[in-house]
């Protein structure tokens, strides 16, 4: 199927663009009241989730309503641990919770590999199969999955954290049992990002949320080994990196064989471009939190970002989710401030 917009998939080859693309993390969300009303007709979270139509409905929604240059699947990172045996629960306020996790060698048991990838996480395949037949090559379609650090965290944690303090522990406590259970992971979110491309996303995003609790040394040794595996594999789509917090490892992160970095807001866009260079698209990195001011603060805030660009390698973002309780309007603005900039020559 040919693409009527393919901002976003030249942006990230480094090929020329006649704008920058625009799109935000968690657009297919909470600040909609059309996707309130779908979520409101279901039993939870989880069923949204895992139902294809209804995932892929609320995936266009921020298209339709929007005008973002790409659609992302509504699907959640934590299918890939109860994929391989943890059961989770998102419980409304409180965020995701397992019965179960993985302590000791014994538990492993709860970290299986060798499972059908279609048999497990066919929803998502199909709510990426559904979406794009209702797209019809209106925009790309994002696949996603959780980087092994971050999946990890919710493994070993069970449970949403401040510090993960569990999951750290075992860094030092048992090293060995970490890098057992972060290859495990590893195998398994391969396959799924690859049975994704099959389904027909045109680009996938590695979200490496819990990045920044940990220091550069362990980040070097617990998560960008497992970011490097997954980046070799994936060669058929363009892959974004997106480690939060990160700071330090950002040039590390650039060394991998991705196509687009993601910077959180405390990233300084003038900074990593001199330190990337032209070899990698950059993606962010606008503060969420500035979408509460005004209208026409948030197109001065946006008009200040889009000025620090120092290449055409960029994708327009903000430097994490956008917050549930945003104005869809003031989203529009950011949006529309992006698509009537003009770029300048580098």
């Amino acid at each position: 199927m040919n693409l009527k917009n393919d901002l976003i998939l030249r942006a990230a080859k480094g090929e020329s663009i006649e704008r920058y693309p625009v799109w935000l993390m968690r657009q297919a969300g909470r600040i909609l009241p059309e996707y309130r009303a779908v979520r409101s007709s279901l039993s939870g979270f989880k069923e949204l989730v895992e139902t294809p139509q209804f995932a892929a409905e609320v995936t266009i929604q921020p298209v339709d309503i929007l005008g973002v240059d790409a659609a992302i699947i509504f699907s959640d990172i934590l299918v890939v641990p109860e994929a391989m045996g943890l059961e989770y629960q998102m419980i409304e306020k409180r965020g995701p919770w397992f019965e179960k996790t993985i302590k000791s060698e014994a538990e492993l048991i709860y970290a299986e590999t060798d499972f059908d990838i279609e048999d497990r996480l066919g929803y998502v395949l199909e709510a990426i199969r559904v979406t794009n037949k209702a797209l019809d090559g209106r925009v790309p379609l994002i696949g996603f999955a959780g980087a092994p650090w971050t999946i990890f965290c919710y493994m070993v944690e069970g449970s949403g954290s401040k510090t993960f303090s569990e999951a750290r522990k075992m860094l030092y406590t048992n090293p060995k049992l970490a890098h057992d259970l972060l290859s495990r992971i590893t195998k398994v979110t391969i396959q799924y990002l690859k049975a994704q491309i099959q389904a027909g996303a045109h680009m996938l995003q590695v979200f490496d949320s819990w990045a920044g609790i940990l220091g550069t040394a362990q980040y070097a040794e617990f998560s960008l080994p497992y970011l490097k595996q997954i980046a070799d594999a994936i060669t058929e789509v363009p892959l974004t990196l997106f480690s939060k917090g990160a700071i330090t490892s950002v040039g590390a992160i650039a060394a991998l064989d991705c196509n687009t970095v993601g910077l959180d807001w405390n990233m300084d866009i003038p900074e990593i471009r001199a330190q990337v260079g032209e070899s990698r698209t950059l993606q962010g990195n606008l503060d969420p939190c500035a979408l509460y001011a005004s209208h026409a603060e948030v197109a001065s805030l946006t008009n200040k970002m889009l000025n620090s660009f120092q290449s055409k390698r960029h994708i327009v973002n903000l430097g994490h989710g956008v917050y549930p309780d945003i104005d869809p309007e003031k989203v529009k603005t950011f949006i529309n401030t992006v698509k009537e900039y003009e770029i300048k020559s580098f």
